[in-house]
């Protein structure tokens, strides 16, 4: 019986590559120099220093150009408050959100089950298994799946005939 998993995954290879590609970008620009501008990684939790809100905001192009450019959707990211950490410097903590959470997972089955498409859908702990007798019908709702506009970004993975 033909199926597949869906799935919410981030290469954390590339993760950390881009972000030390874009804290040596940081400390070789010109309107950085004197600063302490940086992004530092704990797992899946970005923290981006810096002097202001407005130095921040920088920061944080530079970090989501890095992200995409290696191939990471940055629909996984999500960003806190600018927060002060004293002597007039900020701080914002940024999020990667992996694997599919159980009320989305949920709310996804709820959808696919609506299409009346003649597939099963399972929870598997942090992904979806969806399926099917037919592949057409597989491929259906990998369509009624990217049409869905979901939180976060979503792989369709290990196919099996």
């Amino acid at each position: 019986m033909p199926s597949f998993d869906v799935v919410s995954e981030v290469d954390w290879h590339e993760v950390s590559n881009a972000v030390n590609q874009a804290n040596r970008e940081v400390t070789n620009r010109f309107d950085f120099k004197g600063s302490d501008a940086r992004v530092e990684q704990s797992e899946s939790l970005l923290t981006i220093y810096a002097d202001d809100d407005f130095k921040i905001s920088q920061v944080r192009d530079i970090l989501d150009t890095k992200l995409v450019k290696r191939g990471i959707d940055i629909a996984c990211l999500e960003a806190g408050e600018v927060q002060e950490r004293g002597a007039g410097k900020a701080q914002q903590q940024v999020t990667i959100r992996h694997g599919i959470k159980p009320v989305m997972a949920k709310s996804l089955v709820k959808k696919i089950k609506a299409s009346k498409l003649k597939v099963q859908a399972a929870i598997q702990g942090e992904q979806l298994r969806v399926s099917g007798k037919k592949r057409d019908d597989l491929q259906a709702v990998i369509a009624l799946l990217k049409e869905e506009d979901a939180d976060l970004p979503l792989q369709y993975v290990n196919f099996r005939d």
